[in-house]
Parts: C-alpha cells; structure tokens; sequence
C-alpha cells in the first residue's frame, strides 16, 4: 500500500478539478482506502483530490527561480549583457556563452514550465480578486457549471491575456508563435483527454444514529406504521389505549400482496411508455448526466381513468379499507425484498456510482441510507419510479377508497365535510408534484441519498399508509365541521401551498436558468463552485421557505380531524420532526460546499424555517 506523501494541516497547491489551474489548499484528512486526500481552498470549500493532482508548494517556487534566470550560468553571462534587458531578451550579436546554447536547447522545455507557472499565477490573482471584492447584493456573475471541462476550456484567456499576466510579474516570454501554439494544443489536448474525475470517498460522518441508529430505524419504522393503524381502528385511540396485537395470520393474505405487485407493475408500465418528454439530471461526480422520462402526470391520469372503469363496472373500492392493514404487511414485505436486491447489486456496482452518504463500509448502515446512488436496470431507474409513482399515486387511491368506505359504513348519500377537505387538500399536493415532476431531480433524495431500506420503505410503505391516516382515521371517527371552520381550514392550506410552490418554482428556475431575464430581479451571493444562493424573494425570507409552506399544509389536513385526540396530528408533528433534521442535513452539506459563501448567507437570512423564531 502507497504511503502517503502530505500530511495533515500541511499547506500545498491543489488542482481544480477539470482544470490546469492550481490554488493553495490545506490537507485536512486522507482516506487510505479511496488514497484520496480532503483539502479546504481559502475560501471554505472542501473536495477530493488525488495525490498526483497535489504538488509543494517548493515545486512551484523551484520554477519561478529556473524562469527567472537565476542559474549560476545565466548569472555569469549576465555582465555582458544591460541590466535593463529582460531575461527572455535574445542576445544581438552572434556570439554565444556556453549558458546562452544551453539556453536554446532547453528553451522549449522551460517554455512549458513558464506555461504551468503562468497559469497558477493567473488563478491566484482571479481568486483573491474574487474573494476580496466585496458583495453589494448584485453580483455580476450568474450560475456556471464548474465541473464541465468544456467550460473551463472557454474560461482560459488567450494569449494575449497569459501574456499581460507573465509581462506582469517578469516571467520569460515565449520565443515565437510557433511554440506557443504548440504549447496551447498540448494543453487542450490534456484537458481533452484526461479530464479530472472525483470518486466518492468513504462515508466518515454517519447519520440517523450511526450503526445502532439505523439498526433500530429498520424495526422501528414499521412497528409505528402497524401502530398507528391499529390505534386508528380503536374505539377510543388514545396514546395510552394501547391496542391489542392481532393474530399474525390475519396480517397476511395471499390476495392482497398479489393486488400490491399487480398495483406496482401497472405504475412501472405507465412509467415506460414513450410519453412525456425526457429531460437531463444534474451532474453526477463523473461529470455525467443521466436521463429522466417525465411522464408522472401521464401517469396518473391514466391510474384515473383506470379506477374509474373499475367503479363502472362496480369494484368495490372499500376493498382497500377492509384489508388496509395487510396492504401495509405486503409493502413493508416487498419494500424490505427490494432494499435486499439494491443492497446485492451495489456491491458490484462501480465506485463512481455510489452515493456519497451510504458508503461507509457498514453493511447495516449502507442497507439502511442506501449504497448506489441511481440503481438502474437498463433505463429504469428505480429509485426515481419509486420516488413518485406506486407510493404518492397510490396515497391518492386511498384516500378515494376511505372516502367511499365512509359512505357505506355510515350509509351517507354524500361523503363528509372532513373527509372532502381532506381529499381535496391532498389530491392538489399530489397534482402538483406530478406536474412538477422535474422539479424532484433536484431534492436531496435524488442527488445525494442512495436508494436502500429508507427511501424504500418511505416512498412504498411510509408516504401511501401514514400521509393518508387522517382519512382513515374519519372512516372510523367522524367529525363534523362548520362552514366557518372548512373555510377558515381552506384558506390556510391555499397559504401554505403558494408558499410551498412559489418557493420551490423559484429555486428550480434559478438553477437550471440564472440568466432567465424573468429572473433578474433576484440577488444571489456567487460561490466557488459556480453556483449562487439566492438572497431576496421567498430566500431572502428563511433559509428553508418550501420546509415553512410544506408545514402549514400539514397542519391544515390535519385539523378537519378535530381536537378529540392526538392521533390525527401524527403527521404534521412527524412532519416538523422531519423537515427540522433534514434542514440539519442540509446546512451541513451546503457548509461543507460553499465554505464561506454559506456563512454570508446565514448573516444575510438568519432564520432557518419559522420566521423570529426558529
């Protein structure tokens, strides 16, 4: 095993990854697995680089003093030279030193090192030209992929510009323009073939309690969703009411797991029609992007006309009531198969293509965040399919089922007022992320969680039988509520939800297009890595605004419930719970990203979710 070469807290010149350019860098740690050593630019940001794209700082002095004419031979030809002339001055006569025809012959070889000296030269002064210009809330540069090798191709100056910076600090000037456009080819030659490739180091930081955390998240997550449902069917549900367990052969039936798997392959044939159109992800590590079919509301239209032929032709819907709970067993069952099979195949799945916070080398704990980051099987991506369609369209479903299973029980010609509020409430969530289908290739479960046991079990099991427990929970405990109240209930959720999507419409905007003149009046802060943070409309109000509407929808399906118990209001204090460590997460993959640039945002928009509060 190669020892490493730096240590910690040493001070070297790092690479940019895709570029020739090289900055000073700290080294603040090494994984001996990846051979990959973390530095921090001075600016704050954190990356992965290689040793061979890691260089002393002395290697880069040792060039400035052979460019600068400081060998013991140029220094005794000197004397017959003017002091005035510059060292690449070519001498006027004929006559030649024996330094000066060691000069012609290496002249091509420090031609090149005045080439890789210039550059890092010309990065130095750009960035602290950058970092000391103060930010006056309109920064003149927009949103740039840093990571594109093409781009960073256009951002090099032409020679002219190289050669105001060398003239700057009296380095030798080329000898002709011959060499210096060989020069040049050999450098888009280099950036063309060897671009800079950044491979997923060993998860140090882990999450949700670490090993045992997950261990227990595993046992834990499906005991809640059995108990909840069981408490709804109580007479009286209580927390304290603790409900009896049932007779483990009544949790399954043969039926309804085959009803389950018929249900997930109709959404994964809706899912593979060649409808709707197909749009790029955001970079991977490698650079590469990955391909989405957007077809979601396609989709779901279609699951509507097909539940609406099944109640034609008089399909009990209410079946669902009826069986909920073993509905429930038969997703936990095929949710857990599924993390199982994921689990298997990351194991041979190249290191590039892993996700970054499930590759710690605990087999619980990758099991449980996830170990590939875009499980496909040829162009199904399963992690995406399952991110909106079996799960969210399926919540929709139930919530129709309880609705009819309301009004047989209690032989109503019309459902409730409740149970209308809380359809409708939820039917509008669900529209509106299928119509904005796109907007989740950009979420955290996309670009940075891995699919394993807890997007699994969260998109099958979580999303379709714990976000519809208030209509199931009115099946069973009707609640009658005023028109007063529905309106007031009403008006509530419309705030949330223009909060909700108008954040999250600005965001998505912004970072596929921060030139779109429709966004011009928005004020961002630059970052280092080519990215800005925006700091006026809805951003410029709380760090997390989409956290802060997504709330107050929760609150509002939740109170058509009443205020006999506690059980209903599950969802929004989960919910709180949840949002508040995923804005944890956040802050701490955005600080570790943007380095400083991020603490200039939280001066600038001090409140996280709740505005004077929190």
């Amino acid at each position: 095993m190669p020892s490493r070469k730096f240590a910690d807290g040493e001070v070297v010149m790092g690479r940019w990854p895709g570029s020739v350019l090289y900055y000073e860098v700290q080294v603040t740690s090494y994984d001996d697995v990846a051979h990959l050593y973390t530095v921090k630019y001075k600016d704050g940001t954190e990356l992965a680089l290689k040793e061979s794209d890691i260089r002393s700082q002395s290697s880069f002095k040792h060039r400035k003093s052979q460019s600068s004419s400081s060998s013991p031979s140029r220094r005794s030809s000197s004397r017959s030279r003017s002091r005035s002339r510059s060292p690449g001055r070519p001498a006027r006569g004929k006559r030649r030193s024996a330094s000066q025809s060691r000069e012609q012959k290496d002249d091509k070889k420090k031609t090149i090192q005045e080439t890789s000296l210039a550059l890092p030269v010309l990065a130095l002064f750009k960035r602290s030209e950058n970092n000391t210009e103060r930010y006056n809330g309109e920064p003149e540069s927009t949103e740039k992929n840093d990571t594109s090798c093409v781009i960073l191709e256009q951002k090099l100056k032409p020679d002219l510009e190289i050669n105001r910076v060398l003239e700057q600090y009296s380095l030798r000037s080329r000898k002709d323009d011959k060499k210096k456009e060989e020069i040049y080819s050999e450098k888009k030659t280099f950036m063309a073939v060897k671009p800079i490739e950044k491979v997923p180091t060993k998860t140090k930081e882990l999450e949700f309690g670490g090993r045992i955390g997950t261990f227990m998240l595993v046992f834990l997550l499906p005991a809640t969703v059995f108990y909840l449902l069981l408490m709804c069917k109580q007479d009286d549900p209580s927390l304290l009411n603790f409900p009896p367990l049932p007779a483990l052969e009544s949790l399954w039936e043969g039926r309804v797991f085959g009803v389950f798997l018929l249900w997930f392959f109709l959404q994964a044939v809706f899912y593979l029609l060649p409808i709707g159109k197909v749009v790029e992800g955001l970079p991977l590590s490698n650079g590469r992007k990955l391909q989405y079919r957007i077809n979601g509301f396609y989709a779901f239209i279609l699951t509507t006309a097909a539940i609406g032929i099944l109640l034609y032709f008089q399909f009990e819907l209410h079946y669902v009531y009826d069986h909920f709970m073993q509905f429930a067993v038969s997703a936990t069952v095929f949710s857990l198969a599924l993390s199982i099979y994921l689990y298997i195949r990351s194991l041979k799945a190249p290191e590039e293509e892993l996700a970054p916070g499930g590759n710690s080398g605990y087999f619980i704990y990758d099991f449980f965040t996830g170990h590939e980051l875009n499980p496909r099987i040829g162009n199904f991506d399963l992690k995406y399919f399952c991110e909106l369609r079996p799960g969210l369209i399926g919540w929709v479903v139930i919530n129709l089922a309880m609705l009819l299973a309301e009004m047989k029980i209690h032989n109503l010609s019309v459902p409730s007022l409740s149970m209308i509020l809380v359809n409708s409430f939820q039917l509008l969530y669900v529209v509106d992320a299928l119509w904005n289908e796109e907007a989740v290739l950009t979420t955290m479960d996309i670009t940075h969680d891995g699919f394993g046991f807890m997007l699994a079990f969260g998109d099958l099991v979580w999303v379709p039988f714990v976000y519809s427990l208030q209509a199931y929970y009115l099946v069973a405990h009707p609640t009658s509520i005023t028109w007063p109240a529905a309106a007031v209930i009403t008006v509530l959720n419309c705030i949330g939800y223009y909060i909700f999507r108008s954040a999250n419409s600005q965001k998505n905007n912004f970072r596929r297009n921060p030139a779109d003149p429709k966004l011009a009046n928005l004020k961002f802060i630059p970052t280092a890595t080519g990215k800005g943070l925006l700091v006026t409309g809805w951003w410029g109000f709380v760090r997390h605004p989409n956290y802060l509407g997504d709330i107050i929808m929760a609150l509002a399906w939740s109170l058509p419930c009443g205020f006999n118990h506690i059980l209903p209001y599950f969802y929004v204090i989960y919910f709180i719970c949840l949002l508040v460590h995923r804005e944890a997460r956040d802050e701490h993959h955005c600080k570790q990203k943007y380095g400083l640039a991020w603490e200039r945002y939280c001066q600038r928009v001090p409140y996280r979710i709740f505005p004077y509060i929190y």
